[in-house]
């Protein structure tokens, strides 16, 4: 709890610091993970994925379902890019289309693996000191689909390099989560039907 309550004060202190579209962009980009940021760790009973290559998971994956999230919220045609960095850091540009707002919606934040880089567990920001668990908890042997949660099951992820998953592996995918503690039937579906979609 001290843990938290420190969190959230430094939070009100560098809000406080910002200026008006700061403040807008670090509460949507920030608001997950001022929750999570009392760890960066897998949730309990729940283990990262060993072996893990970041030379083969780098690259563009589309977001296929996820839990609902204000960051995220009312965005289709949802993506994101890893690039490994000289400093062994991984850039993360996660990209979404707001049909709201008629336009392509942008947040480039930054990963550090948590551990050794050979388990799938890494700790990224996206505002400030502020860091929220991203935990690979299955992948595909030939990278083409993932399971990631967050620090707690309330995150979750399904991605794939295609922006459609098969039918069989859309159900597989769909135990596994549920096996974990997820509640799956909150999951939202993203579509991927925008022009100008890379």
């Amino acid at each position: 709890m001290h843990t938290l309550t420190t969190c959230l004060s430094r939070a009100r202190q560098a809000l406080a610091r910002s200026s008006s579209r700061m403040l807008l962009a670090g509460c949507l980009a920030g608001t997950a993970l001022l929750g999570a940021c009392t760890s960066t760790q897998p949730p309990a009973g729940v283990a990262a994925v060993s072996a893990f290559d970041l030379q083969r998971y780098q690259g563009r994956w589309y977001e296929i379902a996820r839990l609902d999230h204000s960051f995220e919220r009312g965005l289709s045609n949802v993506s994101a890019t890893y690039t490994p960095q000289t400093d062994g850091s991984v850039q993360v540009l996660n990209r979404g289309y707001s049909a709201e707002k008629g336009k392509w919606n942008e947040a480039i934040g930054k990963a550090y693996f948590t551990g050794a880089p050979t388990t799938g567990s890494l700790k990224v920001s996206f505002f400030g000191p502020f860091y929220g668990g991203y935990h690979v908890v299955s992948l595909d042997s030939d990278y083409r689909w993932a399971l990631v949660v967050g620090a707690d099951l309330g995150y979750a992820w399904i991605l794939a390099r295609e922006k459609t998953l098969d039918t069989d592996t859309r159900t597989a995918l769909l135990a596994r989560a549920k096996a974990l503690g997820v509640d799956t039937d909150a999951l939202i579906w993203v579509s991927h039907d925008q022009r100008g979609q890379p």
